[in-house]
């Protein structure tokens, strides 16, 4: 993939906004903080920028001209804050305020996958216990139980048996009133980054999550260095490809910009790739995935940093 000589001092002053009010706070300032040492290093006059701490409007009265943003969930991945910065007339990085809503709402974004002919697992939402123990006998086991808009694997459950369903609905219910259960695919675990916008946008290399017993949860995704990432992921011939392929569909069905991250399960018994959600701010921690899908198609960390506010935009610009 090209690297693009930018002049980054053409970036003004620029906000790396992190850490903000969601359940993924602690996960935010960390991608934040190697953004923000990452973008310095480059000699980018960046700036830690805490909308939790800070009133969002002092991003234009202290003159910023451009925003990373590296807030994950709620209030930061959901279209609001892209809302404000449209308002403010702040140009930032990722996708723009409605492929931002609709992507961190996995129901709305199942259903125009759905539409458009891609493939996600079945799925039921619910709205009660009683309405999951139902879903359970629809769906069959394993079946998932998560919010609906939330991420990191945050509130979400793995039932094996019906007298699991209602901790977990109230596990999920506590992150976000809407639930949904999921049909679960086994098989291969892998997870695809786009770069780019439109037809120019570009799949990086697929990598394969291998986790301790298949436990791909919210400690092994950050806090442990149990799970192994596989890249190049070793799937077999033309299978990279179809999954590359698949994600790119799915984040121009969005009409996402600048940058996401798709995750897929590969039905074992078919190779058929199923599409779970897509994540339009993904992480930039040392466990992060994006950076070390970039890394193996020979952009640095701090190269893809650059790239990503390079092309920061407006909805309307």
């Amino acid at each position: 993939m090209e690297k693009t000589l930018v002049d980054v001092k053409s970036f003004g002053k620029v906000a790396v906004l992190m850490g903000g009010r969601s359940a993924e706070r602690e996960v935010s300032l960390m991608s934040g903080t190697g953004v923000l040492q990452a973008l310095r290093a480059k000699g980018v006059d960046a700036h830690a920028f805490d909308p939790a701490e800070r009133d969002i409007g002092e991003l234009k009265r202290e003159g910023f001209q451009r925003c990373f943003i590296a807030l994950h969930g709620r209030f930061g991945e959901d279209g609001t804050v892209q809302g404000a910065l449209e308002l403010l007339g702040i140009p930032y990085t990722g996708p723009g305020v409605m492929a931002s809503a609709v992507a961190m709402d996995k129901l709305m974004t199942k259903r125009i996958w759905i539409a458009e002919g891609l493939p996600t697992p079945a799925w039921r939402q619910v709205r009660s216990a009683a309405d999951t123990r139902a879903a359970f006998e629809a769906l069959g086991a394993p079946m998932i139980v998560k919010p609906v808009r939330e991420g990191s694997t945050i509130g979400l459950t793995k039932v094996t048996r019906i007298d699991q369903c209602d901790a977990a609905y109230a596990l999920a219910a506590q992150q976000d009133p809407m639930v949904m259960c999921e049909q679960f695919i086994a098989g291969d675990e892998v997870t695809c980054p786009v770069l780019g916008a439109g037809a120019q946008a570009q799949a990086l290399p697929v990598i394969r999550i291998v986790a301790p017993d298949g436990n791909y949860d919210y400690q092994n995704k950050y806090f442990t260095d149990d799970t192994k990432y596989l890249v190049p992921c070793g799937l077999p011939a033309g299978e990279e490809a179809a999954i590359q392929l698949l994600v790119l569909k799915a984040f121009q069905t969005l009409d996402c910009r600048g940058w996401a991250r798709a995750d897929v399960m590969i039905d074992a018994a078919t190779r058929k790739p199923y599409l779970l959600e897509i994540n339009t701010s993904p992480g930039m921690t040392g466990h992060s995935l994006v950076p070390m899908s970039a890394r193996a198609a020979g952009i640095s960390y701090e190269d893809l940093c650059v790239r990503l506010l390079a092309a920061a935009a407006l909805d309307n610009a």
